[in-house]
């Protein structure tokens, strides 16, 4: 019993160089392929988790209210938040606070997306972008003008009041459901779309907030990036 083992053995261990070799042979004639970056870019995939952007609501109020949710659930410290009070003078989110000093340190961020998990009114998203190579220390710490999303048409530089309505539940409640029924507003022969545009908003267009229309859970990005 002990003879076939040892020659099991010795037969094993005289073939196993031959395995490994296969692999190298069966990828030696195979065609090199090249990608010629950064002349030509591979595509993301849809999901990717890529340079953070900050949200904004339809009519350009900024989604952070600087909880610093996120600050606690990054594993690598890489998030510094500072919130501060909204004013009637000077309103930049919608409710009672917003984040007045945003910074991600890219020197640490490791990408996780646990950050964008924590944030409790989806104002932190991940966008596809992932050249961020520098050669200065100090330009990869990016501030909260760096991360907001761009003011699409429509949206209005805040500070400034509140435009969708009166409460934050029209920001947080109304908008959002709306948004549920987009794909269902977009097919042929369907109904208009009832999410209102910042310019509805501004000329004083009536909120529908009829539950029964609506498909809850979802999230309006005036980006379209996540």
């Amino acid at each position: 019993m002990a003879d076939e083992q040892k020659k099991g053995s010795f037969f094993s261990d005289l073939f196993a160089p031959v395995g490994g070799f296969g692999v190298t042979f069966s990828t030696m004639f195979r065609k090199v392929i090249t990608e010629e970056y950064p002349e030509e870019k591979r595509p993301t995939q849809p999901r990717f988790h890529g340079r953070h952007q900050l949200n904004r609501h339809p009519d350009g109020l900024e989604k952070c209210v600087g909880c610093e949710l996120c600050a606690w659930a990054c594993p690598a410290d890489a998030i510094y938040v500072e919130g501060a009070d909204n004013t009637e003078d000077a309103r930049f989110s919608p409710g009672e606070r917003y984040g007045r000093v945003y910074q991600i340190n890219y020197l640490r961020c490791i990408f996780c997306g646990l950050c964008i998990e924590a944030c409790p009114t989806r104002a932190l998203t991940m966008s596809n972008e992932y050249e961020l190579a520098d050669d200065d220390r100090q330009r990869l710490i990016y501030t909260k003008e760096q991360l907001m999303a761009p003011l699409l048409p429509g949206m209005e530089a805040p500070p400034h009041p509140m435009r969708l309505g009166d409460s934050e539940q029209a920001y947080y409640v109304d908008v959002p459901t709306r948004a549920g029924r987009t794909a269902a507003d977009a097919t042929p022969g369907g109904p208009q779309p009832s999410v209102p545009t910042a310019q509805d908003a501004q000329a004083g267009a009536p909120l529908d907030t009829d539950s029964d229309r609506f498909i809850a859970g979802s999230d309006f990005e005036g980006s379209g990036s996540r």
